[in-house]
């Protein structure tokens, strides 16, 4: 019995670090499940409430902790009623087990689809805007279009962009490998040294580019070019092969370097950036 004994020690002496690692993954995952809704707001909201409070006791502002404690009930019941959807997405989530989900990233297959699709559409001289959510909360966004949720393939990529679909003038979104949302109107870039040849495509790509840390890959129905805007540049004109090697790349959660993102991007990238500023 003298294992179970040494057993016993050995758990007893490593329970504290297993105790704290699984509770630090616990946080950040349910942080990161936070971020991907508005709940985010909810968070902050009852931070500002628990400071105000805090403030009121370490100051012994009695007024001001009588009037908190007489409102706490009701802004208990009030956050319920004004989140109850994003609650109720947090919940689904949950359940569908998005918590303990590792890696969201589109498999090279998926990659490989969508690259094969974006040469199709380029050959039939049909444009398409695709955008790769990464980590920042682009709900907003994807609400002025429609949701999809729908398996990522080059086959509904290419139906998505036909000329007589009502969704082939706005974007599509991909996030953790599944087609999430489609026909959604993305905001224009503001830079004014973008090029006159550049129609609205480029414009909303290099805008999206801007405005989050989202990959978005841009097929021009005139030239047939292929391109990626991402880190506030576009990348114009690049081959398939060159395209599926940057998306896998940056959409890697996993790649780690010394440098900066944009410095790893532009380090492997042979076009140079035809827009943007440092």
């Amino acid at each position: 019995m003298n294992w179970l004994q040494t057993l016993g020690e050995w758990y007893t002496r490593f329970s504290p670090i297993l105790d704290i690692a699984i509770l630090a993954f616990i946080l950040y995952k349910a942080y990161d499940l936070l971020m991907k809704t508005q709940a985010g707001q909810l968070v902050r909201g009852a931070i500002f409430i628990a400071l105000i409070y805090g403030s009121a006791y370490l100051l012994k502002l009695s007024t001001l902790q009588w009037l908190l404690n007489i409102l706490a009930p009701g802004l208990f019941l009030v956050i319920a009623i004004v989140f109850q959807p994003e609650l109720r997405k947090i919940i689904i989530r949950l359940g569908q087990g998005e918590l303990f989900q590792i890696d969201n990233k589109p498999r090279l297959g998926q990659l490989e689809a969508v690259v094969t699709a974006a040469e199709i559409l380029s050959q039939q001289g049909r444009g398409a805007l695709i955008v790769f959510h990464r980590k920042m909360n682009l709900r907003n966004i994807m609400e002025t279009g429609t949701r999809l949720n729908a398996d990522l393939s080059s086959s509904l990529i290419i139906t998505v962009f036909a000329f007589s679909g009502p969704l082939h003038d706005g974007a599509l979104f991909i996030h953790g490998g599944r087609i999430t949302a489609a026909g959604c109107l993305l905001p224009l870039s503001e830079q004014q040294d973008i090029q006159k040849s550049f129609g609205t495509r480029h414009r909303a790509a290099l805008g999206m580019a801007e405005q989050s840390d989202a990959v978005v890959l841009v097929v021009s129905e005139e030239t047939g070019a292929i391109s990626l805007a991402f880190e506030s540049k576009l990348y114009y004109d690049l081959s398939p092969a060159e395209i599926q090697r940057k998306l896998k790349e940056l959409l890697d959660k996993n790649v780690r370097g010394g440098g900066s993102r944009r410095e790893e991007a532009e380090k492997h990238t042979d076009a140079a950036p035809v827009t943007g500023n440092d």
